[in-house]
């Protein structure tokens, strides 16, 4: 018979599971929280949409609506977790990064990209803009922006800080198969225990193969608890790292 501290080992701790971080993120509570501030990120056409389309929904389905995507579970992992540093590939305009500061504004954030203008034919502004972002949505924690490729500059940094680790990831960067699966390779070792690792676009019609990409990626780490979502818009996958 096993001791008792090896039958009773997965009760001894107190992370966020993804079933409790997806039904917060889907909660009354966390869409008024997230409309308001939201609907002040909507500064182009896309975010635009997405908003009306969260207001239409909730106005038609109300409480038993139920979706998930890179703003609601990122508010969620944020609000619950509350991650000390956190990690983002793949920027723009910065609305992934004020969602988690709203979250938890003392985050010290480490924000990763290329800057590539006309990016998915959009206004790719830069650090600065992003900084404003932060700074507009409470933010007070540090952050630090690698600007270039994460493929280059977050071996780098991680070979830099050995120790460094991070509570809150985010993958949404290169979506090309290879840079996609190479970041995610890169990332997962240094999540934190308790960590959560959050990547976009998983049923993305112009990337079929970011699903596999993410299956392939957390296979070889069985203490990953992962949850996929693809019933609606661009699916989300993410990850809560078990000791």
């Amino acid at each position: 018979m096993k001791e008792s501290s090896d039958i009773f080992a997965r009760y001894n701790t107190e992370y966020v599971n993804p079933t409790t971080l997806a039904r917060y993120a889907t909660s009354q509570a966390a869409w008024d929280e997230i409309l308001p501030f939201h609907a002040a990120l909507a500064s182009d056409d896309y975010v635009k949409q997405v908003d009306q389309y969260y207001r239409s929904a909730i106005d038609k389905f109300g409480h038993a609506w139920w979706h998930l995507d890179i703003v609601n579970v990122l508010y969620a992992a944020a609000k619950l977790h509350q991650p000390k540093n956190y990690l983002e590939i793949g920027i723009r305009r910065g609305r992934s990064c004020a969602v988690v500061a709203r979250g938890r504004p003392s985050v010290n954030i480490v924000a990763c990209d290329m800057w590539m203008q006309n990016y998915a034919g959009m206004e790719n502004p830069g650090p600065e803009f992003v900084a404003g972002e932060l700074g507009r949505n409470g933010h007070t924690g540090e952050v630090v922006f690698l600007n270039g490729s994460s493929h280059s500059l977050i071996p780098s940094l991680f070979e830099q800080q050995s120790d460094l680790r991070f509570d809150l990831i985010t993958v949404d960067g290169d979506h090309s198969e290879e840079g996609a699966y190479a970041d995610l390779c890169n990332v997962i070792p240094r999540l934190a225990p308790g960590g959560i690792l959050v990547f976009d676009d998983i049923s993305h019609p112009l990337h079929p193969y970011l699903l596999d990409c993410w299956r392939r990626a957390t296979a070889s780490h069985p203490n990953l608890l992962t949850h996929e979502y693809v019933e609606t818009g661009y699916g989300i996958a993410f990850a809560v790292k078990q000791i």
